[in-house]
């Protein structure tokens, strides 16, 4: 190689490594957010996406979403460090947190700290409005969907409140319970009649039915649980470390200054079906993390 190009490779070798050597050490990190899969991913890809542009827009750093296959899978990709900050439903988070010392609850919408969950039948099934734990046993022999297993308001607290009526999912025709996987395949499940009644998410049939989803002339509301806390914002340890000190702070700020005011922020809380993003705290969680260990999802 003649002198002249041997100094020029020289030179651009040197100039490579000092740009690198001056980045921050968080430059190249991406933050993965990610959520339980509990509507159909249409949804879920248009929601975490326009997260992703937002927050990223916010921190100044690239932001992805990663979606999972299932409720076990969010959990599991939090503890292995695949997800960085996760939308948990109550059980799920409660489980994660437990899984991965150090994780912090950021947030919550503000729906979340008086959740409930709704009971809906199929017109045809001849089951009637409940209107106390007792009625729940109206359910016993009839075929009956959850959502995801690991569902809290699909699963988890109606089996709470069905076992305070005095009803056990062995008691629900064929001796058990179907699971769903989701609060809009219930919804599709029991509007069909292949289930006749099932427990679901009540925003999310409260969206069902603006959106035409749900035709309240083949599936109804026969019941609304009592209230209780549900989902929120995880983050992982360790992301200050990765981005910068006070990074998770920033983080925190950035989703509870989502609000209305912005086109996108408009968009993101239609979506997630709330008003805005409020503060949450790891203790809120303890009846949930009650409730699972005496229902066996948590041990």
């Amino acid at each position: 190689m003649p002198a002249r190009e041997h100094r020029a490779v020289v030179c651009l070798a040197l100039l490579c490594s000092l740009s690198t050597t001056a980045l921050p050490s968080w430059a190249a990190e991406t933050l993965r957010i990610g959520a339980i899969p509990d509507q159909n991913p249409e949804k879920l890809n248009r929601l975490y996406g326009l997260l992703a542009q937002e927050l990223s827009q916010k921190l100044q750093v690239p932001v992805r979403y990663v979606p999972v296959s299932n409720y076990p899978a969010a959990v599991s990709a939090f503890r292995t460090g695949g997800l960085d900050v996760v939308w948990f439903g109550g059980l799920t988070g409660v489980q994660a947190r437990l899984q991965t010392p150090g994780a912090t609850v950021l947030a919550q919408r503000d729906i979340d700290a008086k959740f409930r969950s709704v009971f809906i039948a199929n017109t045809q099934s001849g089951l009637q409005s409940i209107s106390s734990l007792e009625g729940l046993q109206t359910l016993k022999g009839k075929r009956f969907t959850f959502g995801s297993e690991s569902s809290t308001s699909g699963r988890l607290m109606p089996q709470h409140f069905l076992q305070q009526g005095g009803v056990t999912p062995n008691q629900f025709a064929g001796g058990r319970p179907g699971f769903s996987g989701s609060h809009d395949a219930t919804i599709a499940l029991v509007q069909s009649g292949s289930y006749e009644a099932g427990a679901l998410n009540e925003q999310v049939w409260t969206s069902a039915l603006k959106s035409g989803a749900a035709d309240p002339n083949k599936v109804t509301v026969i019941w609304r649980t009592p209230t209780y806390v549900d989902y929120h914002w995880v983050a992982r340890p360790g992301l200050d470390k990765r981005f910068g000190s006070g990074f998770t702070t920033k983080l925190q700020k950035a989703i509870l200054g989502i609000k209305p005011t912005t086109a996108n922020g408009k968009t993101i809380l239609s979506l997630f079906a709330a008003e805005e993003f409020i503060p949450a705290w790891a203790s809120q969680y303890a009846p949930i993390e009650t409730v699972g260990r005496q229902l066996g999802k948590i041990r």
